[in-house]
């Protein structure tokens, strides 16, 4: 997995580490997770030079989480290298290398069209890594991120209030701000179900794809 220092990624390892039915995790990470186990190999790599690590992309399924602020990564141009380049070229690698399946977080809105550089952005990752010769292919577009951030985002909290009252009116509920932990669990799931082909989960159906 490729992001698991994130709020989605460390729920996500979190959640491996303790399920039985992955053996082997192999993580590649900018900074160390802090996390100790007989099951985890912790690769610290430069993202920059996937030409050092990509070899060592190998498994049975890749779950890429990797992701950026604006604020954080300081420009468009940085962080699109965050949020597209690295997590293409990690996609790209893994499918060279065998890997069957890929389980991506995106986001809700992604549109490879839109105006919106943001929504822009995921969806051109969407649309290309949707291209690559996986056995199958789960993209997850949950709404609002909740839980424990490392790092404060106040114009985050406040959308998560807003969101909360939101999910409260029956019509906008699939709007409402969504666990990292749920999220985790929804890839999970996904990356067990067997069936070939690219599916999209999107919004409320990533709630209920976490409970399956």
């Amino acid at each position: 997995m490729i992001g698991a220092t994130g709020l989605v990624g460390d729920y996500l390892l979190r959640q491996l580490l303790l399920d039985d039915r992955f053996t082997s995790i192999k993580v590649f990470t900018r900074r160390p997770t802090g996390y100790q186990n007989p099951k985890l190999q912790e690769h610290l790599v430069d993202f920059q030079q996937p030409q050092q690590w990509s070899e060592l992309l190998t498994g049975d399924v890749l779950f890429s989480t990797l992701g950026t602020t604006l604020k954080q990564a300081g420009s468009q141009a940085a962080q699109y290298e965050i949020d597209y380049t690295y997590q293409y070229r990690a996609a790209q690698a893994a499918a060279e290398h065998g890997v069957e399946a890929l389980v991506l977080v995106s986001s809700a809105g992604a549109d490879a069209h839109s105006m919106i550089f943001y929504s822009r952005m995921k969806g051109e990752l969407e649309r290309d890594v949707k291209k690559l010769p996986f056995r199958r292919i789960r993209v997850l577009q949950p709404g609002m991120l909740a839980g424990a951030r490392k790092e404060p985002r106040t114009g985050e909290r406040i959308g998560l209030a807003l969101g909360s009252l939101l999910g409260q009116v029956p019509v906008l509920r699939q709007y409402r701000p969504i666990h990292g932990r749920t999220v985790a669990q929804a890839m999970i799931n996904a990356a067990l179900d067997d069936t070939p082909g690219v599916q999209t989960i999107t919004l409320e159906d990533v709630f209920i794809r976490a409970e399956e």
